[in-house]
């Protein structure tokens, strides 16, 4: 059976493509400290290319390549941080694998990457690599762009903007929020924690966006802090060392009476409280430097005595060990010299009375004990000194036939003879030294006996 024939034209619809439309408003701001800190890599990384590039040429110089090089230098740049993070991923080990995120290290290796690749054979050599006249060529290359404005700040900081979007994946560095409209992102601005803001302390010219304020705020030079030593003022970060250490009326300092005693340490505020309050101590350590010998209970005593006598207050005025000296001086003028014990001097006397004794006996026992050690000490002619007892015994056996004559004959035969000394010491006397009979009894030719005489050829010890 056939349909009914209709006159409607069935007619396809047309469903137009609709596209949603997305974000179309970028934030684009970036973290200024870590942009300005890369573009400052650029130039020395350049003139490093440079030099190298050009060393053992005779007919190029750094200057003659650098606007080439350059442009070459922005294209790799460019180039490896948008394939940085494949590059990380395939050659790391998979999407797990750990991928440096600092900005700054990361495009630094790329600028060395760049620096190394326009090395040319000359360069290569491992000596000049390492040698200091290729450091000097690429500092004093650096100086001269800067100087002429080859590259300005400005513009490499652009470059860097794009080169810190393409490697921060992370977005620690730079926002990544878009917007629909440009209302939006001019509410959003403001609120952006990567707004680039000034420092609020006076003197202080450092920019850095908004992220970074408490960590800036936290080492800014020019902060005006309280006093670290609890004092009333209020310094500046960078001056608070000189403060604390000079004016500050809390520092910590020795006592003025230090040098006598005291090791007490007082802030310098509470100084003249600590004088006056240790008024009495202070002047026991300046009388025990005086009087050196007295005791302690004496000057103890004489402490009170010259705080009775003191009555213009002229101890209490004192203010270091110079003026109080002077001071107690002239007050003990005023009460005569210092009275100490009675048993101490008496003492003292009988010692100095029996000292002379002690004198006069230390004296005799030395002598005692230099004779005997001038006896007990053998003579260096020990041949003459051993042959001396015989001839004594000659001269005294010969002395027994005179006595016999002499003692026949009548008394005034005997009175002619000359008188003999008494040969027994006395006791009183000191014993002479084999060498001192040596010396004052010399023996004559005609009493030695032939024994004794030295033959021809012999040497006497």
């Amino acid at each position: 059976m056939d349909l009914p024939a209709t006159d409607v034209e069935i007619k396809p619809e047309k469903f137009e493509e609709v596209k949603e439309a997305g974000p179309s408003y970028h934030c684009g701001l970036f973290d200024t400290e870590i942009v300005h800190k890369i573009a400052q890599e650029f130039l020395p990384g350049l003139a490093s290319a440079c030099v190298d590039n050009t060393t053992g040429g005779l007919f190029k110089s750094p200057a003659s390549v650098a606007v080439e090089i350059r442009k070459e230098m922005v294209e790799f740049l460019t180039l490896r941080s948008e394939t940085f993070v494949a590059e990380s991923v395939i050659l790391e080990g998979g999407p797990e694998a750990e991928v440096s995120d600092n900005p700054y290290d990361i495009i630094s290796n790329f600028v060395d990457d760049f620096a190394s690749s326009k090395r040319n054979i000359f360069s290569r050599v491992s000596g000049w690599l390492l040698s200091e006249r290729r450091e000097d060529r690429i500092d004093d290359f650096v100086q001269e762009m800067e100087i002429n404005g080859f590259w300005f700040i400005e513009r490499r900081e652009v470059i860097a903007q794009t080169l810190l979007k393409n490697v921060d994946f992370k977005n620690i560095f730079h926002c990544n929020m878009k917007f629909n409209s440009a209302e939006e992102l001019s509410g959003h601005n403001p609120q952006c924690g990567f707004r680039t803001v000034d420092c609020t302390n006076e003197g202080c010219n450092a920019r850095f966006c908004a992220a970074h304020l408490e960590n800036h705020d936290s080492i800014c030079p020019f902060k005006v802090l309280p006093c670290e030593q609890k004092c009333s003022a209020s310094i500046m970060r960078r001056e608070m060392d000189k403060h604390c250490i000079t004016i500050c009326p809390m520092k910590l300092m020795n006592c003025p009476f230090y040098q006598v005693g005291c090791q007490s340490s007082v802030s310098q505020s509470t100084i003249e409280q600590h004088r006056l309050e240790n008024l009495q101590s202070h002047l026991l350590y300046i009388l025990q430097v005086v009087h050196k010998d007295a005791s302690l209970d004496d000057l103890k005593k004489r402490v009170e005595q010259l705080e009775e006598l003191d009555s213009p207050g002229r101890l209490a005025a004192a203010r270091d060990v110079r003026s109080l000296t002077f001071a107690s001086k002239d007050l003990e003028a005023k009460l005569g010299p210092l009275e100490v014990n009675i048993n101490v001097k008496v003492s003292d006397s009988e010692d100095h009375i029996e000292s002379p004794n002690k004198k006069e006996e230390s004296a005799q026992s030395a002598t005692q004990e230099e004779g005997r050690a001038e006896l007990s000490i053998e003579p260096p002619n020990k041949k003459e000194h051993n042959e001396s007892p015989p001839q004594e015994a000659e001269e005294h056996n010969e002395s027994l036939p005179k006595k016999e004559e002499c003692a026949e004959l009548p008394t005034k035969d005997c009175s002619d003879s000359p008188p003999k000394k008494d040969e027994s010491p006395k006791k009183e006397e000191k014993p002479e030294s084999p060498n001192e009979k040596s010396r004052e009894s010399p023996t004559k030719a005609e009493d030695i006996p032939e024994s004794l005489t030295l033959k021809k050829g012999q040497t006497e010890y």
